[in-house]
């Protein structure tokens, strides 16, 4: 029964610090990465894909990414689905290959940054906190019922 409890809350943390993993990854911090784009959708002949099932993404330099649409007819589609995320980003088309120069941060869009990072971890030690919590109240509980000795939960606890 420890074992169970313990594991769902190593299972949950994990996930709560995967999650957090992922916000950070999308967030721009100045240099070209390809997961900076993982969460456009494009328009599919009829269907909402992500951009990575249409297109090869690359970071050509530090300051630049390369988008390689897979068929002819997507360039364009591509193309308006990065201008109009939320990135403020726009494509250079040259071909069937789109470059896109990311601009350089301001001090405004840096203390933005920060604040939705803070914000992030914040949320996320809330979430281990109250992970943490609800193992601990269910040790607590197995106390009670006396199904464990209270050098066990003690032991659960740490």
């Amino acid at each position: 029964m420890l074992n169970e409890i313990q594991q769902d809350a190593n299972e949950r943390m994990n996930k709560t610090i995967a999650s957090l993993e992922n916000a950070f990854s999308k967030i721009r911090a100045g240099r070209a990465h390809p997961s900076l784009l993982e969460q456009i959708q494009v328009d599919y002949y009829g269907s909402m894909v992500p951009i990575s099932q249409v297109a090869n993404i690359n970071a050509e330099d530090s300051r630049t990414l390369k988008v390689s649409p897979w068929e002819k007819d997507m360039v364009a589609v591509v193309e308006k689905a990065i201008m109009m995320s939320d990135l403020g980003l726009n494509p250079q088309t040259v071909g069937q290959v789109m470059r896109i120069p990311l601009p350089p941060l301001t001090e405004e869009r840096r203390r933005e940054l920060v604040r939705v990072v803070k914000d992030e971890a914040e949320q996320a030690k809330v979430a281990i906190r109250n992970i943490r919590r609800d193992a601990n109240s269910d040790f607590k509980e197995l106390l009670k019922e006396k199904e464990i000795s209270e050098d066990e939960s003690r032991k659960a606890e740490d």
